[in-house]
């Protein structure tokens, strides 16, 4: 697949997303939109694929929707942002948060608006300590979108997320780290190196059994307890009759690696 806006390859079983519009602070515009939905797409697809490491090019990882795109501006300024969430966004954090294999983020420098909200929408999430998170809808009058307004109460607790999204403070990367919001802050040089680490590890542990773990805990939030011992009822039954089960117990007892498929 050749691509204009992101780059895409695939290696060791991880697929690299990154986007690609540095002088834009990699901000989203409609080429960008399509093209990250083709790269998910594959990511879905692809059985060789067993986790998804998403990063950004240059200085920043995304500064959230280009304002200078045409399809966010409308007519005299009053454009349908509703419609352009509803196809491009939405979607997006979607295609995230329920994609069967683990996504890995690595963010360096700013992730802003939707940036910061597609973040949040990763599972397992590293940032470089240079990195910052800005919630800036408030600054033009807008609201946050791309799963914001429900990962980062989740992630930091509620009085902490009106703070930042009414005010629109930058939160350091350290901060974010001591608050919840990130998985590990780490030197800017060691950034990609420890999630690409991360992400091939991630590609070797059992595919099937990460990706209910992660839909589980995706779901309790809004699940009751009875409802949340049955999905995990369920689940276990389903993981235990798995090729993966039976190769880690195997492994355990023999006192190996295991060896995992991912099935």
């Amino acid at each position: 697949m050749n691509f204009e806006t992101i780059n895409y390859q695939v290696n060791s079983g991880v697929a690299l997303l990154t986007l690609n519009r540095p002088d834009t602070l990699n901000s989203f515009n409609a080429q960008m939109h399509e093209e990250v939905q083709q790269a998910m797409k594959d990511v879905r697809e692809n059985a060789s694929i067993r986790c998804l490491l998403l990063t950004g090019a240059g200085r920043g990882f995304c500064a959230g929707q280009d304002l200078n795109d045409r399809a966010t501006r409308g007519d005299e300024g009053r454009p349908d942002l509703g419609a352009t969430v509803e196809k491009y966004y939405n979607p997006l954090i979607r295609a995230i948060m329920t994609l069967e294999k683990p996504v890995v983020c690595a963010v360096n420098g700013i992730a802003a608006g939707a940036g910061a909200s597609i973040a949040l929408a990763c599972d397992i999430v590293l940032a470089a300590r240079s990195a910052a998170f800005a919630q800036v809808f408030c600054k033009i009058g807008l609201v946050p979108d791309s799963g914001g307004t429900w990962n980062l109460p989740r992630a930091i607790g509620l009085p902490r997320a009106k703070g930042l999204a009414l005010l629109g403070d930058k939160l350091p990367a350290e901060k974010a780290e001591q608050w919840g919001m990130v998985w590990q802050c780490v030197d800017d040089e060691a950034l990609l190196s420890e999630a690409t680490r991360l992400a091939e590890h991630l590609a070797t542990q059992p595919t099937r059994g990460l990706a209910e773990t992660k839909r589980l805990m995706n779901e309790a939030f809004s699940t009751p307890l009875h409802q949340q011992l049955e999905s995990e009822k369920a689940a276990m039954r389903t993981m235990g009759y798995s090729d993966d089960y039976r190769e880690g117990v195997a492994a355990f007892l023999e006192k190996r690696k295991p060896v995992f498929k991912g099935q």
